[in-house]
């Protein structure tokens, strides 16, 4: 009477086993989603500084124009009148 019983509870055991190790929400799946969740976590965090640094420089376009003419004179080689330019090669 109890041997029915045992072979169900041992096949309830083994399909346990099985989802566990197989299955959706798995140990391997679960170590997977962890791996991506810290590597978004990263990009997420260098996004993050990439924003707060564009953060800043727009600040800087708004508020002040020495920060346009820094890069007027930097990425167009602008010069003011009356003013010499002069490059030294290394």
């Amino acid at each position: 009477m109890l041997r029915p019983l045992h072979l169900v509870l041992i096949a309830l055991l083994l399909v346990l086993q099985a989802q566990m190790w197989f299955g959706r929400g798995s140990v391997p799946d679960v170590m997977r989603l962890r791996q991506q969740l810290a590597e978004q976590k990263q990009n997420n965090a260098a996004s993050q500084l990439a924003n707060d640094r564009l953060g800043a420089e727009l600040h800087d376009l708004k508020d002040g124009l020495e920060m346009v003419e820094e890069r007027a004179r930097s990425e167009i080689g602008m010069v003011k009148p009356n003013e010499i330019f002069v490059q030294i090669a290394k």
